[in-house]
C-alpha cells in the first residue's frame, strides 16, 4: 500500500514539530514565544517537499499544487495539536497548561482543550500562510526555469 504524499509529509511536519518542542522543553526555553513560533519553518519544510515532489512528477497544476499542499500542511498541524493535547494530558492536565507560555493566546486560566483549539486556529492560520509563501515560491522557481 502507497501512503499519499501528503499522509506522509504531515506526519513528518508533526514527527518534526514534536522534536523540536520536547527539545526547547527539555532546555527549559518553552517559556520564549520567539522559539514556540519556529514551527512554521517545519510546516515549510514539509509542504516544501510535497510541492517538491509534485513538480518532479509533473504535476504543475496550480490548483492541484494548493490542495496537496494544504492538506499537506492541515494534516501536520492536525496531528501536532492532537499530540500537544496528549502531551498535555500526559504532564497532568490542565494544571499543565499553566506552565505553558502565558503570553501565546490566553489571558486567564484556559483548560486544556481550550488551549488546543486556539493553537488549531493559530496553527491553521499560519499553515494557510506558510501555503500560499510556498506556493508563490514554486510558482516563480518554474516561470522562471519555462523562460
Amino acid at each position: 500500500m502507497k501512503i499519499a504524499r501528503e499522509l506522509s509529509n504531515g506526519i513528518i511536519i508533526f514527527a518534526l514539530i514534536a522534536v523540536y518542542f520536547l527539545v526547547i522543553e527539555f532546555l527549559g526555553l518553552s517559556h520564549i514565544l520567539y522559539l514556540r513560533m519556529l514551527n512554521a519553518l517545519i510546516v515549510f519544510y514539509g509542504v516544501n517537499r510535497t510541492l517538491k515532489a509534485n513538480f518532479a512528477e509533473g504535476k504543475a497544476g496550480y490548483v492541484s499544487n494548493l490542495l496537496s499542499a494544504g492538506v499537506t500542511a492541515v494534516l501536520g498541524v492536525l496531528l501536532s495539536v492532537g499530540g500537544l493535547l496528549s502531551y498535555i494530558y500526559l504532564r497532568g492536565g490542565d494544571s499543565y497548561i499553566n506552565t505553558l507560555s502565558e503570553d501565546f493566546l490566553f489571558g486567564g486560566n484556559p483548560t486544556a482543550n481550550e488551549y488546543c483549539i486556539g493553537v488549531l486556529f493559530e496553527g491553521l492560520a499560519s499553515a494557510v500562510i506558510v501555503v500560499f509563501v510556498t506556493m508563490q515560491l514554486w510558482r516563480n522557481k518554474t516561470s522562471t526555469q519555462d523562460s
